[in-house]
């Protein structure tokens, strides 16, 4: 197949007069440089002003006046906090997605609750002056204000707590909270992969609170230990991995003034539910339940009426494989209808419920994905949403009318747009970057028009070091399914001449294309692509972001498709002849450490070196809610387990293989890489191994930089 070149990236034409990227150049521009271009801004009621973080500053900006001015600096509020307690107690093994705390404005644009050393602040947003809520060296985790703003609801240890803001008086909600037992608390794997970040909600009339309740107590403890102390700590995680108990999860109602809990029944989440999402229906007198089935094939949305505690169904979903969540309920301000984004089409796209289910219209359709809901002007009866329409590689922000007609294209750049709206829709911020644009950030009126510039593109970087030009390039997959792949020729290529080559890779599901239309910053590829290495990254089917039948071929029998589409990618750079066949490596991190090792171990006679960062090696070993929707219950699917276990293919190492991973890793637990290097070791292969003792996921910190070197001079001894 002929190569096409969709996107070209030459940033300057003087390439030889800049200093070449390096190990050094990522130590001295730190991180940022490495993606730039991400605004946070929390916006306020009216969406005509928006807080952000300069620093230590908290500051205020006026879309109106284009304007910006500090609200106070927040090292005040850190110098108020309690600590904690010294070091040594044993790791709190909070999910990094888990709501914690950060900013919230009050319904009337006056205040902002705020989070800082683990107290509660309150901010006047006009003078900058502050009460402090909570002065303990125990953190108040999740605070939010109650719709009306006289109230604070937070969660201390495993219990609920309510701060009365007239009379500065705390109240106990709930006392039955225990280590085991967490009231308006989530366990690890709920946030973990069902992006359920919160665990409690006000009622709109700020009368009642609804929470979960997770009991952990049945659920599986793996023994993490800290032996970086003289005496070993033992910090044991909750972690439910494949076919084992889930959480028993139970919601309540609960008086803000106090009470007994009104309990609701959900079902048996132990074994056969898992609970999505939750919260209030405008009138609060109902709450919402989005319940789906243990493996998540199907799910159906609940209406329990608080009193009665009868429930009924608004809606239920189905699907031969399994089902994606994306976003909440999204109700509209006439208290009727709500927004929902489903693939019940084969691709994401706008639904339009009312309340009780009976009426129903789809929004948006075509054979593309609708990647997020950004705001609604209700009084306009418009809708707006960024989707890949233009092209899976790119994100645009349209609008559509509330009945489905009177589509806008709003950002016509060829490129990728992230949008950030006030919740009027009135003004939003665009940050727009593209192969050939560096991330660029400009705001905008609800029409689309460009108001000015919030942030200007930094070239500091790229001014002065030498960015090498990435190309996309389209190929066929293994079945023939068209397939992107991104590539960088190294310093000085000289065409006819063979380059070793290093992929990169994740290739798992649930994770956005690989290869976008975006500016890819300045990373390790760049340091590789100076030392000679041809980069080479390509998508393959299971991966999000082009229709869920792209996805569904790695159903049952993970890692054995991805594979098979990325042997492929390597055959079509083969083609090309700017690739050494014999000087292949790869890497990745998570599931990119699974799919490297998994080429390693089942295509030997392609890939030569490979460098894997915390892989999953066994599925049985990793998480219930993630495994079970792609593999099932090892019960039920017991061959596709055993089939994609890597332990039992040790033997087929033939090439140089590197393993990488946190002693106290809470994600893919460490357990994944002593399983495969015993087996390595028992089938009398050589291979090398790096410990970190870090209690996280990934490298971070200074360790990062000791990682990066062993990697490229790793691959420069087993490739060059």
């Amino acid at each position: 197949m002929p190569r096409f070149v969709v996107l070209l990236l030459f940033l300057s034409c003087g390439f030889a007069q800049k200093k070449p990227i390096t190990l050094d150049t990522l130590r001295q521009i730190g991180r940022a440089a490495w993606r730039g271009g991400y605004v946070s801004a929390t916006w306020s009621p009216d969406g005509s002003r928006f807080v952000f973080r300069q620093g230590h500053s908290l500051m205020l900006y006026d879309a109106a006046t284009r304007t910006s001015r500090e609200i106070l600096s927040t090292e005040s509020l850190l110098d108020a906090a309690v600590p904690p307690p010294a070091d040594g107690a044993p790791m709190d093994w909070t999910n990094r997605r888990a709501r914690t705390g950060g900013m919230e404005w009050s319904a009337d644009g006056k205040s902002l609750l705020y989070t800082a050393g683990g107290d509660i602040f309150l901010i006047r947003v006009d003078s900058g002056k502050w009460e402090q809520l909570t002065k303990t060296p125990v953190a108040e985790i999740d605070p939010k204000l109650s719709p009306d703003g006289g109230m604070v609801a937070f969660r201390r240890g495993s219990d609920l707590y309510v701060i009365d803001l007239a009379t500065h008086r705390e109240r106990r909600l709930t006392s039955s909270g225990t280590p085991t037992l967490i009231n308006g608390g989530l366990d690890w794997v709920y946030p973990e992969e069902l992006s359920l970040g919160s665990a409690f909600w006000w009622s709109p009339d700020s009368r009642s609170i609804a929470y979960l309740q997770f009991d952990v107590s049945r659920e599986q403890e793996y023994p993490h230990e800290d032996l970086l102390h003289r005496h070993a700590i033992y910090e044991p995680e909750r972690y439910p991995q494949a076919g084992q108990n889930n959480a028993d999860v139970h919601l309540g109602v609960i008086p803000a003034m106090g009470g007994p809990t009104r309990w609701l029944g959900v079902g048996d989440t132990r074994e056969q539910y898992l609970i999505a999402r939750a919260g209030w229906f405008p009138n609060s007198r109902a709450v919402y339940v989005l319940r789906t089935n243990r493996v998540q094939n199907r799910d159906e949305l609940l209406s329990i009426d608080v009193e009665s505690r009868e429930d009924s169904t608004v809606f239920k979903q189905t699907d031969p494989y399994w089902i994606n969540l994306r976003g909440d309920i999204d109700f509209l301000k006439d208290g009727k209808r709500f927004l929902w984004t489903s693939e019940r089409d084969g691709f994401r796209h706008i639904y339009l419920y009312s309340n009780d289910g009976k009426q129903v219209k789809q929004l948006t359709r075509g054979a593309w994905e609708v990647r997020a809901i950004n705001g609604v002007d209700e009084a306009a009866g418009r809708v707006f949403y960024t989707s890949t329409e233009p092209a899976p590689l790119e994100t645009h922000l349209y609008s559509i009318g509330l009945n489905g007609a009177g589509k806008r294209a709003l950002s016509p750049a060829p490129g990728t747009h992230t949008i950030s709206m006030g919740p009027t829709a009135q003004y939003y911020l665009d940050t727009f970057s593209s192969l050939t644009s560096l991330p660029r950030t400009t705001l905008h009126s609800g029409d689309g028009a460009e108001l000015g510039v919030y942030r200007e593109a930094d070239r500091a970087v790229i001014d002065e070091y030498e960015v090498l030009p990435t190309e996309i390039v389209q190929f066929p997959g293994a079945d023939g399914t068209s397939l992107y792949g991104r590539l960088i020729k190294p310093a000085g290529f000289q065409p006819g001449k063979k380059y070793p080559v290093i992929v990169a890779v994740y290739g798992g599901p649930d994770v956005g294309l690989p290869i976008h239309n975006a500016w890819p910053g300045i990373n390790i590829d760049q340091v590789l692509a100076q030392r000679g290495y041809v980069i080479w990254q390509c998508e393959n089917r299971g991966g999000s972001g082009r229709g869920h039948a792209f996805e569904t071929p790695v159903y049952h029998h993970l890692g054995v498709n991805e594979l098979a589409d990325q042997v492929a990618g390597v055959k079509y750079l083969i083609s090309l002849g700017l690739a050494d066949p014999q000087r292949i490596g790869i890497h990745g991190w998570s599931y990119g450490g699974f799919m490297t090792a998994n080429a390693m171990l089942n295509a030997p006679d392609v890939f030569r070196a490979g460098f894997a960062g915390a892989p999953v090696t066994n599925w049985l070993n990793y998480d219930t809610i993630y495994t079970e929707r792609y593999m099932g219950l090892p019960s039920e699917n017991p061959e596709g387990y055993r089939e994609t276990a890597l332990a039992p293919r040790a033997g087929n190492l033939n090439g140089r293989l590197m393993l990488v991973h946190n002693f106290e890793d809470d994600n893919v637990l460490f357990q994944n890489s002593l399983q495969l290097l015993s087996a390595l070791q028992l089938a009398g292969k050589q291979f090398e191994y790096m410990l970190y003792p870090q209690k996280t996921h990934g490298v971070t910190g200074a360790a990062s930089n000791q990682l990066n070197e062993m990697m490229v001079e790793f691959f420069d001894r087993a490739l060059k």
